[in-house]
């Protein structure tokens, strides 16, 4: 079966867009980053050195030091796909990363965006 066409997409393409999505919203860079970390487990200088090597999401996934053990709190629909229903682990996550970012462009709070 071929790889679905994002996981071979640099994330670092993407994280721009993040950042945008949220900074539009009154949201700022660093929460965007928070919010990455918090679900990869990478510390903020990783995430950075990952930014800079143009790792795609794959790999951002697979060299991520844990996923975090709330991220199976996090649910609902992104993408017109409800995220519980998604087989594929690596698919699920980049969706769970949507979905964080989602909910930080809307203004939620931080502490309910981290399943805190």
């Amino acid at each position: 079966m071929d790889k679905h066409r994002i996981f071979t997409m640099s994330f670092a393409s993407v994280y721009p867009l993040y950042v945008q999505k949220a900074e539009r919203k009154g949201r700022t860079k660093q929460e965007v980053d928070e919010v990455i970390c918090w679900l990869t487990g990478y510390s903020p200088r990783a995430l950075a050195e990952q930014i800079e090597r143009k790792k795609d999401f794959e790999t951002f996934f697979g060299e991520a030091p844990a996923l975090h053990p709330n991220a199976g709190k996090i649910s609902g629909v992104i993408c017109g796909v409800r995220i519980e229903e998604i087989d594929d682990p690596l698919m699920r996550s980049i969706r769970r990363l949507d979905k964080l970012v989602d909910e930080l462009a809307k203004g939620r709070p931080m502490a309910k965006i981290l399943r805190a």
